[in-house]
């Protein structure tokens, strides 16, 4: 039976920088991922890098052949990187297949070709997440449904592309595909429209998704889907709607069914994430728990600020813990991209916190006049007797580089004039910060 000092299941971003990391430190390290689709994890090839290239593309008004093509291109090339990097190191064995724990030590591994058993000092779970199907009828048996990784390798532009949920991934895919032409529907169940927004942010995103021939149903309580003819039929509690596919964008669930995680003793919450504590231990000592699978935000950032949590554990001194983070940014690539910080105007007040809210159009901003686009607002909130930044909603091109230097200057505990007295180039996305801080007295 094979021995390793450290087995690591999964093959996301904080297991395979855990893997290069021990294997350079001396370890003996073996990597299991169940598909040879997913060298590389989620972002690499279902997530963030083949969507944000289509993304690109779609803004570049490229056909849409040619720019799955060049999505293709580019996962398969950081695919096989990714791969590479780890299995040309000496220190690794890299093994296909699906495991499952027999012990808290012991792993079996299911194999095209039969069964493999290893034995693990330390443990790692970085499994990611899944897609969830909703219990609606029809969902799962009708032809033509797919999911946010079945609709990457689409070979055609659907005329009509309907989107069951109207969260982040369903807006970003809708931009993208009303972009490259389709008319999209999104069929929200819920009353209101990105909910976790503040309500002029949430309406100025309809706005946009709109003017791009995206149609937002709301209180759309779908019931059955079936197929008619070569169209797909959603059937709601107040009428019915026909599209070409349909794209079901409900949300992600950890990834734990297969593995078995009784036998380990490894407890898991009532939403079927691991539980770990600030390190990121598991309920048992010798298994961790990284990245999506733990239930936290799904950012590979986040799963490689795991990476660094328990290498410090490992290597280092061990004072990292997720107790550090603050103040954590996401970004959803519509065109043009969402971009948020810290609390919402809803949250602030609150708080109890004595704010001040200053809010820019994107059309007041030079270079967005240069690039051709001026969609969009910024908006902060500032707490006015501490002068500190308390969060940020940017709506606007180049959204996803700026939110980083708010970040930057609240993770610092610096004062918003920092920002609005910066020097920043000319003219650039960055100087607005310049003018929207102006606006707070």
């Amino acid at each position: 039976m094979n021995k390793y000092q450290a087995v690591i299941i999964g093959f996301g971003k904080a297991g395979k920088t855990l893997a290069t990391t021990l294997a350079k430190a001396g370890w003996r390290v073996a990597i299991i991922e169940q598909s040879k689709s997913m060298y590389g994890g989620t972002c690499i090839n279902i997530g963030c890098i083949p969507t944000k290239t289509l993304v690109h593309e779609a803004q570049l008004h490229k056909d849409f052949s040619s720019a799955m093509q060049r999505k293709t291109d580019v996962v398969k090339f950081l695919r096989n990187k990714n791969f590479h990097n780890l299995a040309d190191m000496d220190n690794i064995d890299v093994i296909d297949g699906r495991a499952e724990f027999v012990d808290s030590n012991t792993i079996l591994i299911h194999q095209s070709n039969g069964a493999l058993k290893i034995v693990g000092e330390k443990i790692f779970i970085n499994t990611g997440a899944q897609t969830v199907l909703p219990p609606i009828s029809g969902l799962t048996t009708t032809p033509g449904v797919y999911d946010s990784t079945g609709i990457l390798d689409l070979d055609f532009l659907p005329t009509h592309l309907g989107i069951l949920g109207g969260g982040y991934i369903g807006v970003e895919f809708a931009s993208m595909f009303a972009n490259f032409g389709s008319k999209v529907t999104i069929f929200e169940a819920a009353p209101l429209f990105l909910p976790r927004e503040d309500r002029d942010i949430a309406d100025a995103i309809a706005n946009i998704l709109s003017e791009q021939g995206v149609d937002i149903i709301l209180n759309a309580n779908v019931n059955s889907i079936n197929r008619k003819d070569d169209k797909i039929q959603v059937h709601m509690t107040h009428g019915s709607q026909d599209v070409d596919i349909l794209l079901v964008a409900s949300g992600r669930k950890p990834a734990i069914e297969q593995l078995q995680l009784q036998n380990a003793g490894v407890a898991v919450n009532e939403n079927g994430a691991i539980i770990v504590d600030k390190h990121l231990h598991t309920t048992v000592d010798n298994i961790w728990a990284m990245g999506d699978v733990t239930g936290g935000p799904q950012f590979t950032y986040i799963s490689l600020d795991d990476f660094r949590i328990v290498k410090d554990e490992l290597l280092g001194d061990g004072k990292r813990s997720t107790d550090l983070r603050q103040n954590i940014p996401y970004s959803v690539f519509m065109t043009p991209p969402l971009s948020r910080i810290g609390m919402t105007e809803e949250q602030a007040v609150a708080s109890g916190a004595e704010i001040e809210i200053a809010t820019l159009p994107v059309a007041a901003i030079p270079r967005a006049r240069v690039m051709n686009d001026t969609r969009g607002i910024l908006k902060v909130i500032v707490d006015r007797k501490t002068r500190y930044i308390l969060g940020a909603s940017l709506l606007c091109i180049e959204s996803h580089e700026i939110i980083n230097i708010i970040k930057i200057v609240m993770d610092a505990k610096l004062p918003f004039t920092v920002l609005r007295d910066q020097i920043f180039t000319h003219p650039s996305m960055s100087e607005s910060l310049n003018d929207l801080f102006s606006l707070i007295k």
